[in-house]
C-alpha cells in the first residue's frame, strides 16, 4: 500500500446464509448492499474524511438495509420487540462510544459516535434513544424495525421450540454488520452494529456494544470487527483478544485473528472478523460457512465476496 492510501472494509455477518440469499439472482442485492457500504466509508476517506466518519457512513448504510440484521432488519426478540446495540471505536484517540438496547434511533452507530466526547462510554436502553433525539438524531415508531420477514421467522423460531437462534442460521437474512478503516493521516477505526439474536430474550446484551468483545482500535496495532455467536465472542474478549496478540506475540493479524477464533470455537461459537493494520493489511478470516463482506482501497472499485475463496469486482 502507498503512503497516505485509504481502506475500508464491511461485512455483513458470518453464518450459513439462507440459499436464495447464497446463488444469484437473490445474491445480487446483497453484494449491492455491501458495495454501497463500501463505497459511503469510501466517499468520505478519498475527500479526506476521518476513518470514524467512514466507518459510521458505512455502517448506516447497512443499518438502513432491511437485508442486515442491524437496524430497520433487525432481529426480533421473544417479545417481538427490536433491541438494537452499536458501538465506535477511534484508533488514535482510543475514544468510544456504544449503545444497548434502543429502540427508537434509526441509525444506532450515529448515536455511538455522538456519545464518543462524552465521559461516559456505553448507554442503554430509553436513555441511550434520549441521548441520541437531543443530539438531533432521527427517531421513528417501533414499526419502522418490523419488518414481515423477521416476523415469520420468530414465529417459525417459536414453533419449533428453540430458546433462540443465530441470525446466520439458514432461516435467517444476515448477521450484525461492521466496518474497519484507514485514512489518509494514517488513523484507525472501527464500528459494529446488530439486532441481536432471533428470539432472544429482551435485555440480552451481545458482544457489539462491549468495547474489546465486538470492536476495537488502536492506531498502534489494528482496527477490529466481529461478528458471529456474540456471546461466544463475549466470553473471550475477542477484539482486545486478537489485538494482545499482535501487539505481545508478534502474530501476525491473520494468526492472530485465527488464534481468537478458534477460542470462540472452544465456547462452541463461529463467526469472523475484519482487522486492518496501521499499514494497510487487511484479513477478513471467519470459521462459519460464510462470511458477507466488502472492501476498497483508496479509489478502487468496491470487491465482494461471500465464500472464503473468491472476490466479485462491482464497478
Amino acid at each position: 500500500m502507498t503512503a497516505g492510501q485509504t481502506v475500508i472494509a464491511v461485512h455483513g455477518g458470518a453464518g450459513q446464509l439462507p440459499r436464495r440469499q447464497r446463488e444469484y439472482p437473490g445474491r445480487k442485492g446483497v453484494e449491492l448492499g455491501i458495495a454501497a457500504a463500501v463505497r459511503a466509508g469510501q466517499q468520505v476517506l478519498t475527500k479526506g474524511g476521518s476513518a470514524v466518519r467512514a466507518v459510521a457512513a458505512a455502517v448506516a448504510v447497512m443499518e438502513d438495509n432491511e437485508l442486515f440484521n442491524a437496524g430497520r432488519g433487525a432481529a426480533l426478540c421473544t417479545d417481538g420487540t427490536v433491541e438494537l446495540s452499536a458501538s465506535i471505536m477511534n484508533g488514535r484517540t482510543r475514544a468510544a462510544g456504544a449503545m444497548v438496547g434502543l429502540k427508537r434511533t434509526r441509525n444506532p452507530v450515529l448515536a455511538a459516535v455522538e456519545l464518543m466526547d462524552h465521559a461516559h462510554c456505553l448507554l442503554f436502553g430509553s436513555q441511550g434513544d434520549a441521548y441520541a433525539a437531543a443530539a438531533g438524531l432521527e427517531q421513528v415508531s417501533s414499526e419502522y424495525f418490523h419488518t414481515k420477514y423477521r416476523e415469520r421467522q420468530l414465529q417459525r423460531q417459536k414453533k419449533r421450540g428453540d430458546s433462540t437462534a443465530l441470525d446466520h442460521n439458514d432461516e435467517s437474512a444476515h448477521g450484525t454488520v461492521g466496518a474497519v478503516a484507514l485514512d489518509r493521516r494514517g488513523n484507525l477505526a472501527a464500528a459494529t452494529s446488530t439486532g441481536g439474536l432471533v428470539n432472544q430474550l429482551a435485555g440480552r446484551v451481545g458482544d457489539t456494544p462491549v468495547i474489546g468483545a465486538g470492536t476495537w482500535a488502536d492506531n498502534r496495532i489494528c482496527a477490529i470487527s466481529a461478528t458471529g455467536k456474540g456471546d461466544a465472542f463475549a466470553r473471550v474478549a475477542f477484539a482486545r483478544r486478537v489485538a494482545d496478540l499482535i501487539e505481545l506475540t508478534g502474530a501476525d493479524p491473520q494468526a492472530a485473528a485465527l488464534a481468537a477464533l478458534r477460542e470462540v470455537e472452544i465456547v462452541k461459537g463461529e463467526g469472523g472478523c475484519l482487522v486492518l493494520t496501521a499499514n494497510g493489511q487487511l484479513t477478513m478470516p471467519f470459521t462459519s460457512p460464510q462470511m458477507v463482506r466488502g472492501w476498497a482501497a483508496g479509489r478502487d472499485a468496491p470487491t465482494v465476496a461471500l465464500w472464503a475463496d473468491e472476490s466479485v469486482v462491482l464497478d
